[in-house]
């Protein structure tokens, strides 16, 4: 009995969908910070729709296009996740993943403004902390 396309999976069963090791994923989670499998009680792994799209993608461009660790985590953050769900297959027929609607390296209409809206909210709270946290010369 196979399960569904929106189930979870565990670490076995990623590996075999992916075509990797089980250690190779536990590897390149060291290596890859925005790999997050759920960890359930005994810390058993549990790979979502989304993570494998990304596991997919990393392994492609590992593996077939002969990028090298660090110019896939190059990629991620120039790219981000979009470009690695590209790599794995576009996301499509995933639950919550969404095939990249933009041309690669271009951000979708708004989001730079929102982006740099939520930067300089993230800056003033920030100095804010560190006036509060700053040690006091009387």
């Amino acid at each position: 009995m196979s399960k569904g396309p929106d189930a979870f999976r565990t670490i076995s069963e990623a590996a075999d969908e992916i075509g990797v090791a089980q250690h190779v994923l536990r590897f390149w989670e060291t290596k890859f910070s925005f790999i997050r499998p759920m960890k359930r009680a005994g810390g058993r792994r549990f790979y979502r729709p989304h993570d494998l799209v990304i596991l997919r993608g990393i392994r492609r461009l590992l593996h077939d296009e002969g990028y090298t660790i660090a110019g896939v985590q190059k990629l991620y953050r120039e790219q981000g996740a979009a470009r690695l769900t590209q790599a794995g297959g576009g996301g499509e027929g995933v639950p919550g993943v969404e095939a990249p609607q933009t041309v690669a390296g271009a951000a979708p209409a708004g989001l730079s403004a929102a982006l740099r809206s939520a930067l300089g909210e993230l800056l003033e709270a920030r100095a804010r902390l560190g006036e509060t946290l700053a040690p006091r010369r009387d």
